[in-house]
């Protein structure tokens, strides 16, 4: 079978008066189907533009990126727009939900985007909640969930359109140790149920759980294998 993610010497460089700047530098990886894998690195590694790069939200100066099979660099920027809405779900640090809308009506945006039906934007949403376990908060507002109920709330949203993959910027950034345990519990779950994950961590600690994890490093991956054990290897270490 093939890679659900396949990077081919990607590059992504920024020009700043005379000088080009590469954020990443020849980055190769694959990602296969039902993996949870932990891109981890520090601030100017290089990772956030690889997430948006994975993400479909920005496009490599140079290299290759399919996506189960597509190579998405060729997609004009409407078919990327559809590639993110179907394909990928986003969870952010910093959830990212409507403050006047409910659980349910959080959740079911990305279907709205679809223009799925109200009614059936609504069964869905509340099946996804049910799902992170929150079937007994669709009513409520942001404000009043707690920053776990929030995460969770948002990983439903990023769920319910059953993307490819389910990508995690900083997830657990914003949590405290014990909502932080709760919800990387969550996705251990999700991962053993045949989710592929991603997520994009400068936590040692974080990455260390998941089964595998690349590290970044002045925009080259220097390391890739065990979590455990790159999470806490020596900073840019080959």
């Amino acid at each position: 079978m093939a890679p659900l993610i396949e990077l081919v010497d990607i590059a992504r460089y920024y020009v700043m008066g005379d000088e080009k700047i590469a954020a990443l530098d020849g980055v190769s990886f694959s990602i296969s189907r039902g993996e949870m894998v932990a891109i981890v690195g520090s601030s100017g590694s290089g990772k956030s533009t690889l997430l948006n790069i994975l993400g479909c939200l920005d496009t490599p100066s140079a290299g290759e990126y399919r996506l189960d099979g597509t190579n998405v660099q060729d997609l004009s920027d409407d078919d990327r727009a559809r590639v993110r809405n179907r394909q990928i779900g986003f969870v952010f640090q910093s959830f990212q939900l409507l403050h006047r809308a409910s659980a349910v009506k959080n959740v079911g945006l990305p279907l709205q985007y679809r223009g799925v039906p109200a009614r059936e934007r609504d069964v869905r949403a509340k099946k996804a909640l049910e799902r992170v376990g929150l079937a007994h908060r669709t009513g409520h507002k942001p404000y009043q969930l707690s920053g776990g109920q929030r995460q969770r709330t948002a990983i439903a949203r990023a769920l319910v359109t059953e993307p490819s993959l389910l990508l995690c910027d900083e997830p657990t950034g914003n949590l405290d140790s014990s909502t932080t345990e709760d919800i990387l519990g969550l996705f251990k779950v999700l991962h053993e149920e045949g989710n592929t994950i991603i997520i994009v961590t400068h936590e040692p600690e974080i990455a260390a759980r998941c089964p595998r994890a690349i590290r970044v490093f002045d925009g080259k991956v220097t390391l890739d294998g065990k979590g455990s054990e790159v999470a806490f290897a020596k900073l840019g270490a080959a």
